[in-house]
């Protein structure tokens, strides 16, 4: 049995995953950067410990801090969240070392995983759909220009490590290649400490579709449907819902189906996503898999009546999963609400919340750290709030989140509610016809 869990992270999934230990009768431990110190997670956790100051990697990114408060609160186990820590396999190799459970995928998992090159190969041998491209790391962009002419332009330079869009670049053409080769990694050093790329053949317009996952790391994983995440700027997802208006039943079936198999081929133990790009023809490649939970879990667990982290807590006190199918039903949308101006090109406003006033009513569910008073700080992401509606059909999803946006009320900084607004009455966004370059075409009104 876990009886106390110490939660490394902060804000809003800190606040989630401290309610679901209360309901399952666990105590909590919250830390908090000094910045932090009136977030809504500290105050609802049964302990909290202050790990440094507001920089994250003076507190957040430190494992010997997090290591020494679960430690000092007599902690048993570690749930990292997403985001900080929750992809560090030397963070959970630490925990284990410890003696702590950490609330995840195995350390080994982790590395292999988070190696792109490597979880690529590790997808294509278990029969995973992969785009083409290098068979791992290449170290020039001579070596680089041999991949492209086989697998033909444009193609994608990507980051062996990290995410988020950093040291990613598009190649449309062999005499872009070596300056965009040199960019990407050059950025992959800076951002992750590891230069390495890869190379891999650029699928026009897709759709980023990704499966939630859950495995007991005995020989069991399930997955819950598909979430479309197409909706992106700069690589960051802004909107998601399940299901995805272009999937149906029997693409479900086989996406389902092969990230199962991805999963099953390195044991997968805990909450976890594979994303795929989805072409216009109805192909799916492998993009990458996140071995944590994700920011957009919740319109999942609206459709699929469950609470994922109350799986990942019941699976890392070993027990195993069930026979039993997962029961889809309805339609949830997720949108994100970030501390940003969306009419200065999405810029930060960190400040004082003077007012605050989430929206309610059925099928609605504000997931929040902010409250009237709350101060945003610089230090961190812009994400302030996840909006997330759920009702019978798209077309009444949409109507309730147009509702429900409308309802919520935050004053003192500026917000993208008002992008939100104008997205969702878009016609083609209503029709479902876009993929991820859609914003590049989206023109926000003043």
């Amino acid at each position: 049995m876990i009886n106390k869990v110490l939660i490394a992270n902060r804000g809003e999934i800190a606040l989630r995953i401290i309610r679901t230990c209360h309901e399952m009768g666990i105590h909590t431990v919250a830390v908090h950067s000094t910045a932090d110190s009136d977030s809504l997670h500290v105050r609802f956790a049964d302990e909290a410990v202050c790990i440094g100051p507001p920089a994250s990697r003076d507190s957040y990114l430190r494992p010997d801090r997090l290591i020494a408060a679960a430690e000092v609160t007599g902690a048993d186990a570690i749930h990292p969240g997403y985001g900080f820590v929750a992809e560090n396999a030397e963070f959970a190799a630490i925990c284990e070392d410890h003696g702590l459970v950490f609330i995840g995928p195995t350390a080994e998992t982790i590395r292999l995983m988070g190696d792109k090159s490597l979880a690529k190969d590790t997808m294509r041998a278990a029969g995973v759909p992969v785009v083409p491209g290098s068979d791992g790391v290449i170290e020039s962009a001579l070596e680089a220009r041999a991949i492209c002419d086989e697998i033909g332009y444009p193609v994608m330079v990507k980051a062996r490590a990290g995410g988020g869009g950093r040291g990613m670049r598009i190649v449309r053409s062999a005499e872009q290649l070596e300056s965009n080769f040199n960019a990407a990694r050059n950025e992959a050093e800076a951002a992750f400490g590891d230069g390495g790329v890869y190379v891999e053949k650029f699928v026009s317009q897709p759709r980023h579709i990704e499966i939630q996952l859950l495995g007991d790391g005995q020989g069991r994983v399930k997955h819950f449907g598909e979430r479309e995440c197409s909706i992106q700027r700069r690589h960051q997802k802004l909107v998601e819902e399940s299901p995805s208006p272009v999937v149906d039943a029997d693409l479900r079936a086989r996406m389902g189906e092969a990230a199962v198999r991805g999963a099953m081929a390195v044991n997968y133990r805990g909450a976890g996503t594979i994303e795929f790009l989805l072409d216009a023809d109805g192909n799916f490649y492998f993009m990458e898999m996140n071995t944590r939970i994700q920011v957009e879990h919740p319109v999942t667990e609206e459709v699929a009546d469950c609470d994922l982290v109350q799986f990942q807590l019941l699976v890392a006190m070993g027990e195993r999963l069930s026979d039993t199918p997962i029961q889809m039903d309805g339609h949830a949308i997720e949108c994100r609400i970030n501390a940003e101006n969306p009419f200065r090109n999405f810029s930060p406003s960190p400040g004082r919340v003077t007012a605050f006033h989430p929206p309610g009513g059925h099928g609605v569910r504000v997931d929040t750290h902010a409250y009237a008073g709350y101060v945003i700080p610089p230090h961190y992401d812009s994400m302030i709030a996840k909006l997330i509606v759920r009702a019978r059909t798209r077309d009444l999803a949409i109507k309730k989140m147009l509702r429900a946006l409308d309802e919520f009320v935050i004053e003192g900084v500026s917000t993208t509610i008002p992008f939100h607004q104008q997205l969702l009455v878009d016609p083609r966004f209503v029709a479902g016809d876009f993929d991820t370059t859609f914003l590049e075409s989206f023109e926000l009104k003043p």
